[in-house]
């Protein structure tokens, strides 16, 4: 009965696990303070049988709301490395994040944003639903079916 088991063991074992975001530099001006990933998942976005991560990352500010960069990360060739390989949202465009979810090959999220610079960070004002999707060697943004507009 012992044996299976550590066949099993095996076989887990070397199913490849995604990308960490650990040392990861992302393409995020922080100033003096960090980048923060604030939150992660992983799937196999392009269907090529290794996951990818995708990461909600943000400046760790002490005060206010800073904005979300969501970036995709997979393994770099030969070294294995983890590599940021997509921006799928910039943090120059002001969103916040939420709702953030990898499901079936699909990135999904509710992006927070404002509709003129002077609305205070605070408080956003719009509220977007988006969905990314890899076709033909990129990534497609497209609205979720069940969105709804604000």
């Amino acid at each position: 009965a012992a044996q299976p088991a550590a066949t099993q063991a095996r076989s887990a074992a070397a199913a490849v696990a995604p990308p960490t975001t650990t040392g990861v530099t992302f393409p995020l001006q922080c100033g003096p303070v960090k980048a923060v990933v604030a939150k992660k998942a992983f799937g196999d976005l392009d269907h090529d049988g290794r996951p990818e991560t995708v990461a909600v990352v943000h400046c760790d500010a002490s005060m206010g709301t800073p904005p979300d960069g969501v970036y995709v990360l997979t393994r770099a060739e030969g070294t294995g490395a983890p590599r940021v390989v997509a921006t799928l949202v910039d943090p120059k465009d002001r969103y916040t994040v939420t709702d953030f979810a990898v499901r079936a090959g699909e990135v999904t999220a509710t992006l927070l944003g404002y509709s003129s610079p002077d609305v205070p960070n605070c408080c956003p004002d719009l509220k977007d639903s988006a969905k990314w999707q890899w076709k033909n060697g990129a990534f497609v943004r497209s609205t979720p079916a069940q969105a709804r507009g604000v």
